[in-house]
């Protein structure tokens, strides 16, 4: 089960994770987002300034070759979170129909054209939403969070295999999202 206070407090860190997985801007690598987003004891700090070290080597045109040659024509790092365990079959299209819904129902409107399974989508209803004083939100987040954790184990592995730099972004993004998982649901 997810602790949704901890999540609260993790939400600049997934607007900064939906930031970094969308198609790079210049803006996008102003250091004061990293800094407003992660505090010295944030479990993703290490993972995210590996990230940020290796971006920086690396020309705006590098960065946006890069991103479009790792999402868009790796097969193995579709950024759709559902794919990777479904690919096209019947049961994603249900999943990403409870996915739309559950947008809706915390007010998020989905992008013209776009699957709710979408990696930058998916943080940024974390960073935007208002899940906090909900009592059904832990029953509602459930799927969400085995989506996340299911979708990011196997982008995390291709993308080490690839050896790119959005590895420590991705392995940021889980070591958040692990730190917010109840201690008890941990041990059982």
């Amino acid at each position: 089960m997810i602790d949704l206070s901890k999540l609260h407090n993790f939400k600049q860190s997934f607007g900064y994770f939906a930031l970094q997985l969308m198609y790079p801007e210049k803006l996008d690598f102003h250091p004061a987002f990293l800094e407003e987003a992660f505090e010295a004891g944030h479990p993703a700090y290490p993972h995210v300034h590996a990230y940020w070290s290796l971006m920086q080597t690396f020309s705006l045109d590098e960065i946006q070759e890069n991103y479009a040659a790792t999402f868009d024509f790796q097969r193995d790092c579709a950024l759709y979170m559902t794919y990777f365990k479904f690919e096209d079959a019947k049961e994603r299209g249900q999943i990403l129909a409870k996915l739309k819904i559950l947008y809706e129902m915390y007010g998020l409107e989905m992008p013209e054209g776009e699957l709710p399974d979408y990696l930058p989508l998916m943080c940024e209803f974390l960073y935007a939403a208002e899940w906090l004083n909900d009592p059904a939100a832990p029953e509602n987040f459930r799927m969400l969070t085995a989506i996340f954790e299911d979708g990011t184990y196997h982008l995390l592995q291709a993308l080490g295999k690839h050896e790119s730099p959005y590895f420590h972004l991705i392995k940021g993004l889980r070591e958040t999202l692990k730190a917010c998982i109840e201690q008890e649901a941990l041990s059982q």
